[in-house]
């Protein structure tokens, strides 16, 4: 499945025990990433500012990188979040021919469907995986 993940599932997987972690260390190779600059750079600056860690210290990383196909998303006109920074997820998703999102973020969660592109909390993603296989 193409999918976008967003940065407060990747950080939640990272620096916390839990579902998120599962599906960062168990389910990514799975899938293909759909990554863009602008959520990389979300993602980098908020594990330096919040928690003090450095992308090239967490091979986590190292195999989303790998793993994921980098896409230039263009800007939403007009914006349909509330928070510029969850209009990169959407358009991430576009740009990327994306299947789902997956993220914490209600503002995206409300929307449950952007473009064809399903929104999923976590647990329903993976409800959804162990579901299908």
């Amino acid at each position: 499945m193409r999918v976008v993940f967003d940065t407060n599932v990747l950080i939640s997987g990272i620096v916390a025990d839990g579902l998120c972690r599962e599906i960062v260390e168990t389910h990514l190779p799975e899938h293909t990433p759909i990554l863009s600059q602008p959520l990389w750079d979300e993602l980098v600056g908020a594990l330096r500012a919040k928690f003090d860690l450095e992308p090239d210290e967490l091979p986590v990383l190292g195999l989303y990188r790998r793993l994921a196909t980098w896409v230039e998303p263009s800007s939403l006109d007009p914006p349909v979040c509330r928070d510029p920074d969850d209009d990169w997820v959407l358009a991430t998703a576009l740009a990327g021919e994306a299947e789902a999102i997956v993220s914490g973020d209600d503002d995206l969660l409300s929307l449950r469907r952007y473009h064809g592109v399903v929104i999923l909390s976590p647990r329903r993603f993976f409800e959804r995986l162990h579901r299908t296989g």
